[in-house]
């Protein structure tokens, strides 16, 4: 099902609600992807398929026995390797950090869960994030899924990466060198903790239903809806 892939992840979630695609029929078109295309690309740093697929399963059970379910429940989604994800990579694309695993999660991947995210990995980003494209001295470059020779930008050249149909949503600002364009959430928006540096954002998509998951209740103006 390669046109599931391209859904946007609000159409996803809508489907899901109505029973018409199933978590786990999503994550495994996702993984699938990723299989056949990330060689290529470079996006991920750490994919961990068996905590999708359990987080999937969970996702699907829920559904069926009429549960509420939150806004992004049963998205793929992955997350800049900047952003702590409990059990996985945050190096930040530097040597300095090379083999930092985090031991939870940041505030903003807390938010994500709680809406019914599903994490796919972590995904590839330039040295401290401070450069416009995607490549270091520990992964080497993330390339664009449009011309492999080509380089999708950065810092969240990953996130542009994946708009070949590998990851679902994203955290991370730069994706619009890949023809995704960017949603970016500053730290003080998502609540500071848990990033180095500290830049998550969103895809197009669903850009307003992920920024509002990720939002720290106390920067929100007066009077929009939690």
């Amino acid at each position: 099902m390669r046109e599931l892939n391209f859904l946007s992840a609000v159409s996803i979630a809508e489907k899901i609600r109505r029973s018409q695609l199933s978590p786990v029929e999503v994550i495994e078109s996702h993984l699938s992807r990723i299989e056949k295309l990330d060689a290529k690309l470079n996006a991920f740093v750490q994919l961990d398929a068996e905590s999708a697929r359990r987080q999937a399963r969970m996702a699907e059970a829920a559904v069926n026995r009429g549960e509420p379910l939150g806004p992004l429940h049963g998205i793929p989604l992955s997350i800049k390797s900047s952003i702590e994800v409990t059990g996985l990579r945050c190096e930040s694309g530097s040597k300095l950090r090379a083999g930092l695993v985090a031991a939870q999660d940041a505030p903003l991947v807390t938010r994500l869960r709680q809406a019914g995210a599903i994490i796919l990995g972590v995904t590839n980003a330039p040295e401290l994030l401070m450069a416009w494209e995607t490549d270091n001295l520990l992964y080497g470059r993330t390339n664009s899924p449009w011309d492999f020779s080509r380089t999708p930008g950065g810092s969240s050249g990953s996130a542009g990466s994946r708009s070949g149909g590998t990851g679902g949503a994203a955290t991370g600002v730069g994706g619009a060198r890949a023809g995704t364009g960017g949603a970016t959430m500053t730290s003080g928006g998502s609540g500071l903790g848990g990033g180095w540096p500290c830049v998550p954002g969103g895809g197009v998509g669903a850009a307003q239903c992920t920024l509002d998951v990720a939002a720290d209740p106390r920067c929100r103006p007066p009077g929009r809806r939690a």
